[in-house]
């Protein structure tokens, strides 16, 4: 037997690979598919034997249909039910509302079907344009903190900003608050030394789905790209700003342009909800006094109405891109998009498209320098449809953009951790804030246009005369889109 094997094994390899191919090709047409897509996945499983298998697995997943997570029980649902009992408005105060938001109200009610997210009134929020500013009023917000102190995030370091941070989480911890930490364990870089003071402190810690080698998977895992901090129920940070020392702006590394949120009200209930559901997947704690994660929030004198929507594998739909291409085709007057990554899919491509060609101005903000050699040619390659649709895209010159927004109408605005492309979409968790409100929208807009000021047109011609190897290279890197 061990003879046969040796002097076949290659015919053994592909028929096994054939077999697996067969398997693959009858789950694709069951899926029913776009036919194109259906045709292109059956010829690479059957011309291209074991790479055709990767490419499948890589590229063909369903990742919501198959998932791996689940909400059912990872918080208490009589939990949830009071909590959104509490906060849902009165059919007259909706009623408002709807007059108010005119087309826009169609972002509220798509989310609350998708995920029964709640809009919320009561509410007060301040833009955050940088790391310095985020930094020093989460540690403010933390150092008085009375209760309990979540966050869960991205990338944490224990660089000279994160050390900091952890430091003051210990402080806390030892002061007898209950400190609860999530971070991603491809995207943080915390030294084992560290993680044992956390714990020596009396600091909850926990990765997001640890891996052995995280510069290997960290592209083709699930990842938690959110950035959340709840500190005594009622004050929340989400945003674009991850814990590490490039984010501030007087370190030498370079400018840092970013947004984030600090909201105080009813919105950070929301928010809460969603760590805990994050925190009961990596922790397995099983909380049974939820009372001073939800504290009553007395009327504030703002009232600034918002939604959370938090999207990834764990959720039916991609909230995230739906609730971006309703609010992109609804606009009437402009579109102000900003995003540090642009790889988009055709369904957004299509928006923009659409709200451009229908008279809308719409406006796209990407770095004219990048992080990823790979995702700058890929963005590339996307710019010509949109330039001829009528879209004005600008290269942010004066360091790093890194903010992720969406500016529509003087009337709604989103910020939050999702970037234009496949993986925040399809693949990664991720939080984004909805704001309906007039004023903080118009703060929003006023941060584009001053963003613009450091900002270079792409000239529709001069894109349309680079080299064709500058082309080859950006068909090569979208080719990988899905996966950067």
């Amino acid at each position: 037997m061990l003879e046969y094997i040796k002097h076949n094994w290659w015919s053994i390899l592909i028929i096994f690979n054939y077999l697996v191919a067969a398997s693959a090709v009858i789950t694709v047409i069951l899926k029913n598919l776009n036919p194109t897509k259906t045709l292109s996945y059956i010829v690479v499983l059957v011309f291209f034997p074991f790479l055709g298998l990767i490419v499948y697995y890589l590229f063909g997943q369903e990742y919501r249909k198959n998932k791996i997570f689940s909400k059912k029980g990872i918080v208490n649902k009589n939990v949830i039910k009071t909590v959104n009992k509490e906060l849902e408005l009165s059919q007259n105060q909706f009623n408002k509302i709807e007059n108010y938001l005119d087309e826009k109200v169609k972002l509220v009610k798509l989310l609350h079907s998708n995920e029964n997210e709640l809009l919320t009134l009561n509410n007060d929020i301040e833009i955050i344009i940088n790391g310095n500013d985020k930094f020093e009023k989460l540690l403010a917000d933390i150092n008085q903190a009375k209760d309990h102190i979540h966050l869960e995030y991205y990338i944490i370091k224990d660089d000279t900003i994160g050390t900091k941070l952890l430091n003051l989480l210990c402080e806390k911890a030892k002061a007898g608050i209950t400190v609860r930490l999530s971070y991603d364990d491809v995207g943080s870089k915390i030294s084992k030394q560290m993680k044992q003071k956390l714990t020596n402190a009396g600091v909850y810690h926990h990765p997001f789905m640890p891996v052995l080698f995280s510069a290997l998977t960290g592209k083709m895992n699930y990842r938690n790209h959110r950035k959340i901090a709840v500190i005594d129920g009622n004050i929340g940070y989400v945003g674009g700003i991850n814990v590490g020392d490039e984010y501030i702006n007087d370190n030498g590394t370079g400018y840092w342009r970013d947004t984030h949120l600090r909201i105080f009200g009813d919105a950070v209930k929301s928010l809460q909800i969603h760590f805990l559901s994050t925190w009961k997947f990596v922790s397995n704690e099983i909380i049974t006094h939820y009372k001073p994660f939800f504290p009553e929030i007395k009327a504030l004198q703002t009232k600034i109405a918002l939604q959370i929507a938090g999207s990834g594998p764990d959720t039916d739909w991609a909230n995230i891109m739906e609730l971006a291409i309703t609010a992109i085709i609804t606009a009437k007057q402009y579109v102000y998009i900003t995003t540090p990554y642009f790889v988009p899919n055709d369904e957004m491509i299509a928006a923009i498209q659409i709200a451009a060609k229908s008279g809308v101005d719409v406006r796209l903000i990407i770095p004219e320098k990048s992080d990823s050699w790979v995702v700058k040619h890929a963005s590339n390659s996307f710019l010509e449809a949109l330039l001829k649709a009528n879209v004005k895209v600008y290269k942010y010159h004066k360091g790093f953009v890194h903010a992720k927004t969406i500016v529509i109408d003087d009337i709604f605005a989103m910020v939050g951790t999702s970037n234009m492309d496949y993986r925040s979409f399809n693949i990664n968790f991720e939080i984004n804030s909805l704001i309906y409100n007039v004023d903080k929208s118009k703060v929003l807009k006023s941060h584009f246009l001053e963003d613009l000021k450091q900002s270079n047109p792409v000239d529709y011609q001069t894109h349309l005369n680079r080299s064709k190897f500058e082309k080859l290279k950006e068909s090569y890197c979208r080719l990988w889109s899905p996966l950067i």
